[in-house]
């Protein structure tokens, strides 16, 4: 909080409307995702409807929680941004401003309340209610992605979580190779990956699980379906789950047979070649842009260019998609506490696809990695 009040007094801002659910949580411990939170330098609220404010209250003790009732989000901040500004003081200026002389609040009446918003996060809909609906005095800012960057470094105990969100999901791949035979199908698959995480202490999924084989592996983003699994076949598992609110994130593709053709075993150690060059380049100081060349070039070399569509990752954490992002457009820093994925793949359309992906921290002098899972060809 005190990083939101110091940058609520850089930018001049009276006020800030949270409307992103996992900003909201990260700053209130409120996990509900329904509902704003309104901050000012002296108050902080939380906003949601009945069926959520009993969570509010044993989630986030810090924040005062608000019922909007028949008022709606607009009409319940309008409600306490005028009390607070107008009718308490008579006066419409907070402490950010030291011009003001005459009391405590600043900004004097007949000048505009500075409320920050997260425009990157809100719909036209809320937008153009919070328009219509907030006084003519209420002046909307765009945070732009200020918040979100607020999450970017992760503190020890959050690493930690999202370590054991991580070792979950490695017990999760130990335990479904030992099963998966020709025959069964990928929604099989993908129901035996969820099944173990969940009741080995996750609390719910990162994402939806990704189980493709054979010409379905080719789609980076395959949805599970009744194919059946063949000998032959590559098998990509891409899943993830959440412990304590935090996500994991890992991917492992594996053989399904004893004899992969000499295509096959190219594409795979071509991949696996790509993933281990990038990752001795993580640590503090590196650009995001230059461990992706560093991937993406042994991959072209190879002959596989045009068939790496995606960029090589992205941090993670109470999202799994968060910034920075390791790819060609982000040159970002990487820093002490990030968490980010490290996944290159080759997809063939029509043939099959690879992908390896880890999940690592960046530390003083480089990485430890989260995901301990074999990453050498495994032949079911």
């Amino acid at each position: 909080m005190d990083r939101i009040y110091n940058l609520m007094k850089k930018l001049k801002m009276n006020a800030i409307i949270l409307t992103d659910g996992y900003n909201i949580h990260y700053l209130s411990g409120y996990s509900g995702h329904t509902g704003m939170a309104l901050i000012t330098l002296s108050d902080k609220y939380i906003l949601t409807d009945s069926r959520y404010t009993e969570q509010v209250t044993i989630e986030a003790p810090g924040f005062t929680c608000v019922d909007i009732k028949s008022e709606g989000y607009a009409g319940c901040i309008n409600r306490l941004l005028c009390d607070k500004f107008f009718k308490e003081t008579n006066c419409a200026q907070s402490d950010v401003d030291s011009s003001c002389k005459t009391c405590a609040n600043s900004v004097c009446k007949g000048n505009t309340i500075r409320v920050g918003f997260e425009n990157e996060e809100i719909s036209y809909k809320q937008f153009k209610t919070f328009l219509d609906e907030l006084d003519d005095k209420i002046g909307l800012l765009p945070l732009d992605n200020r918040i979100n960057e607020l999450r970017r470094i992760k503190r020890a105990d959050e690493i930690e979580k999202i370590a054991m969100a991580e070792k979950i999901g490695d017990m999760a791949f130990e335990y479904v190779i030992s099963l998966i035979k020709p025959g069964m199908t990928e929604v099989e698959v993908a129901l035996l990956l969820e099944n173990y995480m969940r009741s080995h202490g996750a609390s719910g999924l990162s994402f939806d699980t990704i189980a493709a084989s054979g010409n379905n592996s080719s789609l980076p983003h395959a949805v599970p379906t009744d194919k059946v699994i063949c000998e032959g076949d590559f098998l990509t598992m891409d899943f993830g789950c959440v412990y304590k609110g935090y996500c994991s994130d890992m991917t492992r593709t594996v053989y399904i047979g004893k004899n992969p053709t000499d295509k096959q075993k190219k594409v795979y150690e071509t991949v696996l070649n790509a993933q281990q060059k990038a990752l001795k380049l993580v640590k503090p100081g590196a650009v995001c842009s230059d461990i992706d060349k560093a991937a993406r070039d042994i991959i072209a070399d190879a002959g596989y260019g045009d068939y790496f569509g995606h960029g090589l990752g992205h941090s993670v954490g109470l999202f799994i998609h968060e910034e920075p992002r390791l790819s060609p457009k982000c040159h970002d820093i990487l820093e002490p506490g990030v968490t980010i994925t490290v996944e290159p793949g080759i997809y063939l359309p029509g043939e099959f696809g690879v992908r390896i992906e880890d999940l690592v921290v960046v530390t003083k002098d480089g990485y430890r990695n989260l995901a301990l899972s074999p990453k050498k060809l495994i032949c079911i």
